[in-house]
């Protein structure tokens, strides 16, 4: 069994996608339409800090992975499952004919406007901490007081990312250091996602989601909320919804998929953040990644 899996925020570079652009210029032109700007011209030529904005990073990242999704698509390999990390999931629902890749684009593009204007820049903060079990990062979080932070992505074993008030999340670094981390590392962030500081920016997200049609997916998603397969739309609207103020559960995720008899992993999106995961995840599994025409041609030979 074949699952594809799509990276979310943090896999963006200047140049992604250049090598499909002539065979998928449809697809960046139908975007660039939504949007009102070159998309294309954005994704290959920056500048890097307006492309790593929120509401342009989640457009861009779903433009150059669905139009490596066609590429992959055309070579008839169909996936069981489909997942994504965060943004991802967007993509995931692209490829299961929840909504239009037109309809996604406007959606990302608003979750991230929404998400950008949640909290005043420099009031939150997002740290990966390796090293340390979940229970443990608990404990430190549960532990800080006058300010918040909390676990927001669940990665793989020793990879967790915290968010919060940047007060908090300094505060649980330091802790997490002296509790024996390997390493903690602060993102390039402008906002503090997957934690109850977006809860409002969900609010208003549910709103405007309601305005677009959800299709029951053709292929289960297996959902950052719960990693559970979805098959209804209204299951796909509610935790698209909670995606923004609840933790990325990504390892429980690979977990369920691999339960269900999923032996090969293809991430198909810009970097390999994903397949570097999966295989610390389980190191069984077999896990491949398009990032480039390049690496089609490899996946063909292997497939």
């Amino acid at each position: 069994m074949i699952a594809f899996v799509f990276p979310g925020q943090g896999s963006q570079y200047v140049g992604m996608g250049k090598s499909v652009y002539e065979r998928q210029k449809g697809i960046f032109e139908e975007a660039s339409d939504v949007l009102g700007f070159d998309i294309a011209k954005l994704c290959f030529e920056g500048p890097e800090a307006e492309l790593n904005r929120t509401e342009n990073t989640q457009p861009a990242l779903l433009t150059v992975s669905y139009a490596l999704l066609k590429e992959v698509s055309a070579l008839n390999i169909k996936p069981d499952y489909v997942a994504g990390h965060s943004l991802g999931e967007y993509t995931a629902c692209v490829a299961s004919e929840v909504f239009s890749f037109s309809d996604a684009v406007r959606i990302v593009r608003k979750r991230g406007e929404l998400m950008q204007q949640a909290q005043p820049e420099g009031k939150g903060a997002m740290a990966a901490v390796l090293g340390l079990d979940e229970g443990t990062l608990r404990e430190i979080c549960d532990s800080i007081s006058h300010f918040y932070v909390d676990l927001a992505n669940l990665n793989c074993p020793g990879q967790v990312v915290i968010s919060g008030e940047a007060e908090a999340v300094a505060r649980a670094m330091e802790i997490a250091k002296e509790r024996g981390a390997k390493k903690v590392v602060p993102l390039q962030v402008s906002i503090p996602s997957h934690c109850k500081l977006m809860r409002e920016a969900a609010e208003k997200f549910a709103q405007f989601l309601k305005d677009f049609k959800l299709n029951a997916p053709k292929i289960p998603v297996v959902t950052n909320v719960d990693a559970e397969e979805k098959r209804e739309a209204q299951a796909l609207f509610d935790v698209l919804v909670k995606q923004l103020y609840s933790p990325v559960r990504w390892q429980d995720c690979v977990k369920y998929m691999i339960s269900k008899g999923v032996q090969t992993f293809i991430e198909i999106g810009p970097g390999k953040v994903l397949s570097g995961l999966i295989k610390r995840i389980d190191g069984n599994v077999r896990v491949l990644n398009v990032d480039n025409l390049e690496d089609l041609i490899k996946m063909q030979e292997i497939i």
